[in-house]
């Protein structure tokens, strides 16, 4: 019953899948403090924007100043996007008008003002960094959990680095090494297993947080779009916000469903697992319902650890 119901070893009921409250509290924080550490270089490029502009004693003076023009474009709301579509005098004609407009009328205030808008600007930036931040960080929280169930069993793996584009062979050092993960393969009795992270999966037609193939990292090319390849496949919202909890799951019960669907027309029935981090007490029994029904075959809260390595150890012995 254990083998075929692999959930049991780490949930008794709907209620084992609930957050916290406590938890809750402890991934906000987290956000938080992740949010402020990302702010520092924002804060750090202000200051360092006030201490030069501060040599103009008239807002017309600071087109005198070099290497500042990034800074002011910045401040005058002009994208990365649309300053590579201008020529050099675009982007100083749009700084004498700009200057005239807005910094002007502040007066002896007008580097404050300048500040003020590079601040803003550079607000917009790092909001949009931070909106998909909790699933970064819940995908990395996952993927940690993964190394540390192969490490355990002394499994040799290969991962797939974002950042070189390369398959790279484990080491004892893995320090911080999730942050750029987008692949991991491996050998369990001779089965060789790769994971692979948000792609698109040509039989599904969309992208799939976690596919995992009856592969090694050199046969992925050749078995990619072969449906009797895949073995699992996994959803992870890393959001731990509880007033969009039921949305992120009917998304991913949405991309779960799909995949069963278009894989049950081809005679086929790979596992399918369901990590979050926001489970409610309507959505953790709606999740039960369906480990029970063996629409979903393994879930996990990832706010509770040990959840988490339970489910790991599952899918690196698959």
């Amino acid at each position: 019953m254990t083998n075929t119901r692999p959930y049991l070893r780490h949930l008794s009921g709907s209620g084992d899948l609930e957050t916290p409250h406590e938890e809750t509290r402890a991934g906000f924080l987290s956000l938080a403090l992740e949010k402020n550490r990302q702010a520092v270089p924002f804060v750090e490029e202000a200051r360092a924007l006030k201490v030069t502009a501060s040599q103009a004693k008239t807002p017309a003076e600071l087109l005198q100043i070099g290497g500042i023009e990034p800074a002011l474009l910045t401040a005058a709301s002009l994208s990365n996007k649309a300053m590579g579509h201008l020529r050099p005098e675009d982007k100083r004609n749009i700084l004498r008008e700009w200057i005239k407009e807005v910094l002007e009328p502040e007066g002896n205030d007008f580097v404050d003002e300048l500040v003020y808008r590079f601040l803003l600007t550079r607000g917009d930036a790092l909001g949009g960094m931070m909106r998909n931040l909790a699933g970064v960080l819940g995908e990395r929280k996952f993927t940690r959990a993964i190394l540390s169930a192969l490490r355990l069993r002394k499994t040799p793996y290969h991962w797939y680095s974002s950042k070189s584009r390369t398959w790279i062979r484990f080491t004892d050092n893995d320090t911080d090494i999730e942050s750029q993960l987008k692949g991991l393969s491996w050998t369990n009795n001779s089965q060789k297993r790769t994971i692979i992270y948000n792609r698109k999966i040509k039989i599904v037609d969309k992208n799939i947080d976690f596919s995992i193939l009856n592969c090694n990292h050199r046969e992925i090319k050749a078995v990619y779009d072969k449906a009797e390849s895949y073995l699992a496949f996994g959803e992870i919202k890393g959001g731990i916000d509880p007033a969009g909890a039921d949305e992120h799951w009917k998304t991913a019960n949405s991309a779960l469903g799909r995949i069963r669907d278009k894989f049950y027309r081809l005679g086929l029935s790979p596992k399918i697992f369901f990590v979050g981090a926001a489970i409610e007490k309507a959505m953790a029994q709606e999740i039960w319902r369906q480990l029970e029904n063996g629409q979903l075959t393994n879930v996990a809260n990832l706010t509770n650890a040990d959840q988490v390595a339970s489910l790991c150890h599952w899918l690196v012995n698959l």
